[in-house]
């Protein structure tokens, strides 16, 4: 039986800190886990602007309320539920994620989250567990499912190499020249046509 383990961001909706970077006009903020592999480093780097620009997670929360999924999104994952079990593997943070998945009709996520200040001021954050991506499709392997992992970015890459089967959905230039060994696809069609041959 096979379960589709896809990443969040950049796959069915937009990335939160671009969007979060154009509405506040910090450019630093444009930077992800497509950018930078350490995503410890990544986040440290966040959150010293967040505290040096005095943005709380109520300002990040409002960018994310007016964020929509991409195009398509919503249908292709209603396709997804429909012929497989599905299970969203993300580095963002449940407290970031609730209105983007109430937007995608309420899937399954596994992510992270943060530790606040009384104030709102976003001091640290938690990791579920360390290279989480992948051992989710590690558990779920040893549960026997064989498990198909859709990623775009650096910390998709453990998750994609552990897979039974995996796709680099819409990655940029850099991740696809270095990554080689991955099928990489452009469109929801596309993808709908890879997973076709898994039913």
């Amino acid at each position: 039986m096979y379960i589709v383990c896809p990443d969040l961001e950049g796959i069915f909706v937009p990335e939160i800190w671009i969007s979060v970077s154009e509405r506040t006009g910090i450019k630093e903020l444009r930077l992800t886990t497509r950018d930078i592999p350490d995503y410890d480093q990544l986040m440290r780097r966040r959150l010293e602007i967040l505290k040096r620009e005095n943005l709380k997670i109520t300002d990040i929360q409002r960018v994310i309320q007016s964020m929509n999924p991409l195009d398509g999104a919503t249908k292709i994952l209603g396709w997804i539920r429909e012929r497989f079990q599905l299970i969203l593997v993300s580095d963002t943070f449940v407290e970031f994620a609730g209105p983007l998945l109430e937007k995608l009709n309420r899937p399954t996520l596994l992510c992270n989250s943060l530790i606040l200040d009384l104030d709102g001021t976003i001091i640290d954050y938690r990791l579920r567990q360390r290279d989480g991506k992948r051992h989710v499709v590690k558990a779920l392997k040893d549960l026997g499912y064989k498990v198909i992992a859709i990623g775009d970015s650096y910390n998709d890459t453990t998750m994609l190499s552990e897979a039974n089967e995996s796709i680099l959905f819409r990655p940029p230039k850099n991740i696809k020249k270095e990554f080689t060994s991955f099928p990489v696809i452009e469109t929801y069609e596309e993808l709908k046509a890879e997973l076709e041959k898994y039913i």
